[in-house]
This record gives C-alpha cells, sequence and structure tokens, in this order.
C-alpha cells in the first residue's frame, strides 16, 4: 500500500523530488482492454498526505484573518500553522496567496470552527480559503503558452513545446487540443450548442480554453538538460510524468500547451470546521500540484464546499459536507474543472443537491463516498445525482465503492468519454426529497434510475456494481429502468438526440440487478467486436477488489474487503441479496455520528480520527522504479 509519508514534492525547490515511474501491471488487466483504462494509482497526492509534526505557528480565537494568512506566508516548508480549539470568526477569508509547502491545522473537525461572513476573492472566484497562485492560469488567460509539436502518442513521455518561457522542472503544465470538428464516431470531444447536431444543451463550462476541452496536466521530469527541481527548463524537449493517457492527440488538432509562472504545490488542510455565511466557495484549489483537504468538516458553502481549477493529484479525503446554500443546481460538494489525477476518497455528502460534480477532469479517482439526501429544491420530489458528469473534458474517470443514488453522464455541457463504475451501489432513488416547502420532505417522484447515460457518453466501463432498489425500477432498460442508454434531452430551442453509440461502446460485467434479481456475466454486454476501442470478453468471472489500491486500507477497519459486488456475501445492507456492506464513510455517518436514516435533520458532529485510523491512512502503492532528482 501506499502509505502516508513526509516526502511530498514541491514545485518550488525542495531537496528530493519523487517522480512517479511509467507503466505497471493493473489491477484490470484482462477484464478491461488497455485503450479503455488508465493506471489510477496516479491519483491524489504523490506518496500520500504528509504527516507533518512542525509547528511554525499556534493560534488561538480571536485572530485575525490577516494573523493567519501571514502565518501562512512566514512558515518555512513542510511545517503547520496551527489553530487551537475554539471558535474563529472570520471576515475576508484565508488565502495562500502563491505559498507553498504550509498545513493548515486544526485541533479537529469538532473542536475548531472558522465561521465565516466573508471570503477571499480568489482570482474572481470568492472562496473562504483560498489554496491558489498567485498568477491565472487559466482563467482570464494562461499566464504562458505554447505550441505543442510532436510527441503525441499514448504513453509518451516525452513532448515538444515551442517556448518554454517561465517553465521549470516539477512545474505542472496543461496540455490540449481543439475539440472534433465533427462526430468521429467513437471518442468524442465537443462542448457546443451550436454543432449540427448539437453536442451539449448549454455550451462550455468546464474551465479550460474555449473549444479545447481535451486536457491532460503533466509534470516537467526534465527540459533541456536542466533536470533540478525548480530550474529554469532549457530547451524545448520536455520529459514529462505521467504518460499521456488518451490515443488521440494529433496535430491536426493543434495541441496547445499552457502554464502558470508560479503554481503552488503541497498546501493542506486539516481538521476543522468551516461554515460559510457569505454565499462564496468553501475552498478553492488553483493552479496547485499535491495539495489537500482532509479530516475537514463544510457547511452551507455557497457553491461548492470544495472546488478545484486546473489543478493535479489533488486529494480531499475524510471529510464530512453539509448542506449547499442555494439548493439548486451549482449546490455542489467537490468539483472539480480542467484538472487531473485528482483522488476524492471516503467522504460524507449530506443535503447537497450534487455531492460529485466534474466539471473536466481526466484520471480522477472518486471512492468510497456515501451521499445522503441530495437536496434539491428546484423541483419538488426530484432525484438528484450523486454522481454527475456534467462537462466535455471528463474522461478516464474512475468511479469505485461509492453509495449513492446514481450517476448521471448528463448533455448539458458536452461529451463524456471511457469511465469505469467499479464496485459501486447505486439505488437509484433518495430516502426522501424536497416537498415543495422549507424543511417538507415526501417521497421521491424521479428519475429514479441508477445509471443515466446520455448522448455522447461512450465506452463506459460498468463492472461489479449493486444497482437498484427492489420495488423501485421496472425494466432493465425499460420502464423505470435500471440504465438509461444514449438519451437526449431538450432545453429551450436546443435538442440534443439520442446517440446509439453510448449503447454499442458499452460495457457491462458482472453486475448485479434488483429487476433480474441476478449478476449478469453475459457476453453480448461486452463490445468485443467494435473496430476501434473494443474489449474482449474477459475469460474469467473473477473481479479485482479494487483498480487503485492494492490491498484492503487499514481505515476500512473490519468492514469486508471489498465491500461491494457480485462475489460479495452476507452483506449487512438489505434488498440486495447480499451483496453490498455499508463503506467506512456510510458506518462513521449511521453509527458514530448518529445520522437519520433519510438524511433529514441538521449538521452533525464529526472527527474524522472518531471514525478512521487517520494516523495511517493507506493510498495505493507508488509505482515502482521511481526516479529521484536530488538537488
Amino acid at each position: 500500500m501506499r502509505r502516508t509519508q513526509s516526502l511530498l514534492l514541491f514545485v518550488t525547490l525542495i531537496c528530493v523530488v519523487v517522480f512517479p515511474a511509467l507503466a505497471h501491471g493493473q489491477q484490470w488487466s484482462g477484464i478491461i482492454a488497455p485503450s479503455r483504462a488508465i493506471d489510477w494509482s496516479n491519483a491524489g497526492v504523490l506518496g500520500g498526505i504528509p504527516n507533518r509534526t512542525v509547528f511554525c505557528a499556534s493560534l488561538n480565537p480571536g485572530a485575525s484573518p490577516n494573523q493567519i494568512n501571514s502565518a501562512i506566508q512566514s512558515c518555512p516548508a513542510n511545517e503547520v500553522v496551527f489553530l487551537n480549539a475554539g471558535t474563529y470568526n472570520v471576515s475576508g477569508g484565508i488565502a495562500f496567496n502563491g505559498k507553498s509547502g504550509v498545513t493548515l491545522r486544526g485541533a479537529g473537525a469538532d473542536q475548531t470552527f472558522l465561521v465565516f461572513s466573508s471570503g477571499n476573492s480568489c482570482h474572481g472566484f470568492s472562496a473562504d480559503i483560498c489554496i491558489d497562485s498567485s498568477d491565472t492560469n487559466w482563467v482570464g488567460g494562461a499566464s504562458n503558452s505554447a505550441n505543442w509539436t510532436a510527441g503525441y502518442a499514448k504513453g509518451t513521455t516525452a513532448i515538444t513545446l515551442s517556448s518554454v518561457t517561465n517553465l521549470k522542472v516539477g512545474s505542472p503544465i496543461e496540455l490540449d487540443q481543439n475539440d472534433d470538428a465533427s462526430d468521429p464516431g467513437n471518442i468524442y470531444h465537443c462542448q457546443t450548442n451550436s454543432s449540427s447536431p448539437p453536442c451539449s444543451l448549454e455550451g462550455n463550462n468546464n474551465g479550460s480554453r474555449p473549444n479545447r476541452d481535451q486536457q491532460q496536466i503533466v509534470q516537467v521530469v526534465s527540459c533541456g538538460s536542466a533536470s533540478t527541481p525548480g530550474q529554469a527548463c532549457n530547451g524545448t524537449n520536455v520529459v514529462i510524468t505521467p504518460a499521456l493517457y488518451a490515443d488521440n492527440w494529433v496535430s491536426g488538432k493543434a495541441p496547445g500547451a499552457w502554464w502558470a509562472t508560479s503554481p503552488v504545490s503541497g498546501d493542506g488542510v486539516e481538521n476543522l470546521s468551516i461554515t460559510t455565511s457569505s454565499g462564496d466557495r468553501g475552498m478553492e484549489i488553483f493552479n496547485a500540484i499535491d495539495c489537500w483537504v482532509s479530516g475537514t468538516r463544510g457547511i452551507n458553502a455557497g457553491k461548492s464546499h470544495v472546488e478545484i481549477l486546473t489543478s493535479a493529484r489533488v486529494t480531499v479525503q475524510n471529510s464530512y459536507f453539509y448542506l449547499t446554500q442555494n439548493g439548486v443546481s451549482q449546490s455542489y460538494g467537490v468539483s472539480p474543472t480542467g484538472s487531473t489525477d485528482l483522488l476524492v476518497q471516503n467522504d460524507i455528502f449530506q443535503y447537497i443537491s450534487t455531492p460529485l460534480q466534474i466539471n473536466g477532469c481526466i484520471g480522477c479517482v472518486l471512492s468510497y463516498n456515501y451521499a445522503i439526501n441530495n437536496y434539491y429544491e428546484g423541483s419538488a420530489g426530484w432525484i438528484m445525482s450523486g454522481f454527475m458528469g456534467h462537462t466535455a473534458g471528463t474522461d478516464f474517470i474512475l468511479l469505485e465503492g461509492n453509495i449513492g443514488d446514481q450517476l448521471d453522464a448528463d448533455v448539458f455541457h458536452g461529451s463524456h468519454n471511457q469511465w469505469t463504475i467499479f464496485r459501486n451501489q447505486l439505488i437509484g432513488n433518495e430516502p426522501v426529497c424536497f416537498s415543495g416547502s422549507p424543511n417538507s420532505f415526501s417521497a421521491c417522484v424521479g428519475p429514479k434510475i441508477p445509471v443515466e447515460l446520455n448522448s455522447w457518453s461512450r465506452e463506459f466501463n460498468v463492472i461489479g456494481n449493486v444497482l437498484g432498489q427492489a420495488g423501485t425500477q421496472t425494466g432493465y432498460e425499460t420502464g423505470t429502468p435500471i440504465f438509461d442508454i444514449g438519451s437526449g434531452n431538450t432545453e429551450g430551442s436546443v435538442t440534443v438526440p439520442g446517440d446509439p453509440l453510448v449503447g454499442t461502446t458499452l460495457m457491462r460485467w458482472g453486475n448485479y440487478d434488483t429487476v433480474n434479481a441476478a449478476v449478469r456475466f453475459v457476453a453480448s454486454e461486452v463490445p468485443s467486436g467494435l473496430a476501434s476501442y473494443a474489449n474482449p470478453v474477459p475469460a474469467s468471472q473473477t473481479l479485482p477488489a479494487s483498480l487503485y489500491l492494492n490491498s484492503k486500507p487499514a481505515w476500512f477497519g473490519t468492514i469486508p474487503w471489498p465491500a461491494i459486488g457480485p462475489d460479495v456475501t452476507g452483506g449487512n445492507i438489505a434488498g440486495v441479496a447480499g451483496h453490498a456492506n455499508m463503506i467506512p464513510a456510510n458506518v462513521c455517518y449511521s453509527n458514530i455520528m448518529g445520522g437519520p436514516a433519510n438524511g433529514t435533520g441538521g449538521v452533525l458532529t464529526f472527527n474524522a480520527d472518531a471514525c478512521y485510523n487517520t494516523s495511517n491512512m493507506q493510498r495505493p502503492n507508488p509505482p515502482t522504479n521511481l526516479t529521484i532528482l536530488v538537488q
């Protein structure tokens, strides 16, 4: 397992940098074709979240935002600004403002309370806590940009740029290219509502450069003869990590690169509670690499509790998020935009319209999260999705081990490609829904669909899941279905038509559903005959426990591993033939925090240490054959 370590990469000068190596064996080998999956062990902070023990400052309740911000700015790398127990009334927000390598830590989410009346502007994103670079990239224009002139093959780690101004060894760079001019009949990147036919209802929304939705953030290992962390690039031949994920980078789509001059790295927020009363986001992570949020409680965020923009290898884990102020669309728990290799793991979402809203992310892992009562005031009885693909540029996502109502890959802002949905329980329903007046709930109306894959959601893999709720769905693909595959949608004068390729490119293998009341290993549901992106019928019905973790993590405690799937028996969740157990976040919410079964009620007391063995958090193993650069 990849364990918590004190070693962490910084883009700024630091003594040791560890870059992940290239390919190694994958848990999905023999089940998913290599063209349809990637190495998801890259997700999250490299080496795990560091356990920092040196305090550079210790502040007490009554400390002003200026004092907290000053403490962050003056803190040496790898040290902690500690907020003692008590309530801090904060006006003006907390901002890292380009400072790398600092942990802001409280005494626990049940002891250190930050109550905000206003936030920080955060480059126009208005957040209570802003982990940010000092320059913009991309919003308002890239700080630096270049043409990407060579090195497009899937798996390559060597590219050529036209310019490397302000680029350094260790810096993250965002690679992108023009969207497809027309539907290529397989992988499709498109977000316009003016094409014929339209590929979205509302146009672009992923935060990247317009009409350039395919992207991947990579990190510079060397450039020219420069190979020391922080050293300025002196040549346009650039070695990167990780390798390119996609196989459709081509010179005809004008590939490009852009980067911040001063990206931020190695910053974290831990073990405190944030109450937002100003309409701001709870936390914004912007132009960052290897940053994190852990053990926090977020209350009443204005838009997102955690929004992650143009960042890579960010971890959000062991946290509890309660309520968003709007209770309608744009009311999110964690929302990545234009980012890569994020890990959102072991979090609890209560009273949030869309707990995980993916507005542009590649290689991201959303795992072992528990979502209850996706509160939505926009329409009485309406069920909002716990896990939503919402824009173009959401590719190679792994959704593993979560419990919630629904996966929805929608058509509001474009296409989605090559997601893998593995060992989740998706019931297609909520215990209660908003009924039209404040604090009033009734039975949900719909749509009660566990897996909804709208048009342009292609090459998805749905494997080993437990789907549906007895007495709720009426058909496998008809009536109130388990699967809604390839449907379009209409908004105003824009109609996105149905897409038959969603179904013909979809892989389903080893799922249990409550309509068939059986596990389905059906060869005809594996797209083995495709001309491209085919998936051979697996030779075995044996599934790995995880697609990114090598063994049972310590924070699972005594909970069975794997917790959900066709090979699980005697599970403690009723109505699914014993194929599902409560996951750690579910156990924390229900048994330790005492959360109501229907998800209603007030905010709960939360402390990650009371629920999980957070002192020994286990993460995926680091890749073998590491390259170590010593300054």
